[in-house]
Parts: C-alpha cells; structure tokens; sequence
C-alpha cells in the first residue's frame, strides 16, 4: 500500500515537472515570432508558409500551445522541419525516428563498456584500500571526473582517428556520407545502415568505427561507478556483520563475495539501471564531436538554426530529454524498494 501511494505521488510530480518545463519552453521559444519571409528553401517556399500559416504560426502564443497539444494528442503530429535546410518541410517525427539508432548504439556500447569496468575498478581499490594500487585508481577517477568530457574526446579523436591506422571493411550495405567528418578521416567514410538492422548495427566492423565515441562516453561512467563502488564496498567491509562472518569460519574472499558485494550493490544497482534507461538521451557533445549522426547532433542543429531555432524540433527534442531523464530518476528511486525489500519506500 505504501509502495502503490509512493508511486502515484512519484508519477505525479513527474507529470507535473514535465508540463511545466513543456509549457516554459514553448513559450520562451515562441517570443520570437516566426518570419513567413525567411521560410522554405527553392521553390517549395511558398508550399511550406502555407503549411505553417494552416498550422497557426501566426497566432496568439496560447492558441498556438493548445493547436501544438491538439496535434499531439489526436494526430500524432509533432509538427514540421521550418529553418534546418535538409529537414525544411518534413516530419519531425520520422526524422527524430530515423537519427535514433545511432544515439542508442553509442549509448548501449558505452554502458556495457562502462558498468563491468568501473565496478571491477572499484572493487579492486576497495579491496587494495590505502595501497599503491588504491591511490592509483582514486588519482585516475579524479583525473576524469575531473575533466571535461570534450577534452578527452578531442584527445581521442586526434590520437585514435588521425594518429593509428585504422582499416575499415564495412559492409555493401552501408551508405557511405562523405559530407560529414568520419570516424577515422585517414581510412574511411563514417558508415550507417540504409534501413535499421540489427544484423549491420551489431557488427565488428560498425562496432569497431564507433569505438572512439564509445571510450569517450565511457570514462566519465566508469570513473563514477569506480569511485561510488569503491566507497560503499569500503564501508561495507568495516562493517560489524563481516567480522561476525569471519568469526563464523569464512575466508575473507568467502565473506565478500556472499555478504560484502551483496550488500554494497543495493545503492550501485539502482544507478546501473538509470543508465540503461537513459540509452536514448546520448551526448550532444560527443555526437557532435565525432560527428555521429544521432539525436544528440539533431537537437544542436535545431538550436543553430537561422533565424530563430526551429520550433518542433527544439520542443519534440526539449520534451524527450526532459522525459528520459524523469523517467531514469523514478526508475531509480523505485528500484531501491524491488533491489532491497527492506526499503518501503513512503513509509513512516
């Protein structure tokens, strides 16, 4: 009953968050009124001001939100491309489906490559705690923490991109852009699939041309879960009940493995699961350092664009990264109580 009332509330406020920062970027965007002189590209101009003045443009901002809700709820209709060039007139929706696969894929690659790593790291220097090997691993997550992620990244794209060899056999069916800075400039064009497969998306060859991006995304994940796994696998074992374990007869590889890490995780897990959650929000800094064609590098064009930003890409974009990261947090929170049952989460 506790649990039922706490997700209710959770979900609430939830809602609550999300309307508000929906409706405050609707309307910050929109006090900069739209220029019908300045839209369309060639000849579909006057196809596309037509378009946009049917769709309310022009209209009081409250009016145009409620038209924007009304589209949503019973069409599905998040609207149209207005001032980035190769989108100007096209769905935002199928646009936002199409650069999705490409953000999810970095993200997924980075978590596996993350979790597993920065755990064991953690593990170790809890278990070498106050040794070489503990100041060590507690310098280097500090180090990353540290640093910004577009300093490494840049490091990365220079060392492993300009620097190292790499040979890339992609298959046929990848559709080369050689518009775009690649993955590996000196060897390759960055490749994605024409159409979404599994098979083309979870290949050596893909694997290994996002790797730069994938190290990038990684080390600040894997410096936070070394430094937090760290932390309460150290408390843990100065706990009273491990030296009551070790009294009883096991060996101290016995006791942390049954009783430490058990024990320890209950905070980690939680986090792990948030981050599996937040697959789609990506980078917007990494995707636009390695030029990956993803959400992330989307959702930046549309801020840049000229004139204003364009208006159903900023607020379909705004609005996806706000859920995602509402959704991770309740994920969270929520999981506490299913990890651990002695977490009643709302109780007194």
């Amino acid at each position: 009953m506790y649990m039922f009332k706490y997700i209710c509330k959770r979900l609430g406020l939830v809602l609550m968050t999300f309307t508000i920062i929906f409706v405050m970027c609707f309307v910050l965007i929109k006090l900069k009124p739209i220029d019908m002189n300045t839209v369309g590209i060639g000849q579909d101009a006057d196809k596309l001001r037509r378009l946009l003045e049917a769709r309310g443009y022009l209209k009081p901002i409250p009016e145009q939100l409620f038209l924007y809700l009304k589209r949503i709820v019973l069409d599905l209709d998040f609207g149209v491309g207005v001032y980035i060039p190769q989108y100007s007139g096209q769905p935002v929706w199928g646009v936002f489906i199409e650069k999705l696969p490409p953000t999810i894929l970095i993200n997924v690659y980075s978590s596996l490559l993350a979790v597993p790593v920065g755990i064991v790291l953690g593990i170790f220097a809890a278990l070498k705690k106050n040794k070489w090997q503990d100041h060590f691993i507690s310098t280097a997550v500090m180090v990353v923490i540290s640093v910004p992620s577009f300093v490494y990244a840049s490091l990365l794209l220079f060392i492993l991109c300009f620097k190292l060899p790499v040979d890339l056999q992609l298959p046929k069916s990848m559709l080369s852009l050689p518009d775009i800075v690649s993955l590996f400039p000196e060897k390759g064009l960055q490749y994605i699939p024409l159409t979404f497969n599994w098979d083309l998306y979870f290949n050596w060859p893909m694997i290994k041309s996002m790797l730069p991006a994938v190290f990038a995304m990684s080390f600040g994940s894997i410096a936070g879960y070394a430094r937090f796994t760290r932390a309460e696998l150290t408390e843990v074992l100065t706990s009273e009940f491990m030296l009551l374990a070790r009294t009883k007869g096991l060996t101290k590889s016995q006791a942390t493995v049954r009783h430490a890490l058990r024990n320890s995780m209950v905070p980690i897990f939680p986090s792990i699961v948030g981050e599996f959650i937040s697959v789609l929000s990506g980078s917007l800094i990494i995707e636009r350092i390695f030029s990956i064609p993803g959400v992330g590098a989307l959702y930046l064009s549309a801020i840049n664009a000229t004139p204003v930003p364009d208006y159903d890409f900023f607020m379909m974009l705004s609005a996806f990264y706000t859920l995602i990261g509402l959704v991770a947090g309740l994920v969270i929170d929520l999981s506490y109580g299913v990890i651990d049952p002695r977490i009643r989460m709302g109780a007194r």
